[in-house]
């Protein structure tokens, strides 16, 4: 029998650190990087709130318009066009022939600050 709150502190969990580790790679100057860690951070606490509606284990898929959709999150239109840019961040990182194009500084410090943003509303909404 699957332990739905210890998925949801994994899921969580995981999702702080991963924040951590794309501001720490932003901060070194490793935009893409650190955009891919962004990305991660989402899918993650996208995770936990997946657990927690369907009361089973996450699906092993880095779709974040996937994992929002079949966590019953209705999200605003501003927040599901980021969830785009972040998707296309988290494809570098795993898809060479995927040239995604390097962030500048400027563009690449919002983006953290609107992940950051995010994750603390979801986390949050996985309160309720």
């Amino acid at each position: 029998m699957i332990n739905i709150q210890k998925q949801i502190d994994y899921w969580e969990k995981n999702a702080d650190e991963d924040i951590q580790t794309a501001e720490i790679l932003i901060n070194q100057k490793r935009f893409l990087h650190g955009m891919f860690f962004c990305h991660l951070s989402i899918e993650k606490i996208l995770k936990a709130h997946y657990v927690k509606s369907k009361e089973s284990f996450a699906p092993k898929t880095h779709n974040l318009f996937y994992l929002s959709e079949h966590s019953g999150l209705f999200l605003e239109n501003d927040t599901n066009i980021f969830l785009g840019v972040l998707m296309k961040y988290q494809l570098e990182g795993r898809y060479p022939e995927y040239n995604q194009s390097n962030p500048d500084y400027d563009l690449t410090i919002d983006y953290l600050n609107k992940t950051k943003e995010l994750l603390k509303c979801l986390k949050l909404m996985l309160l309720k």
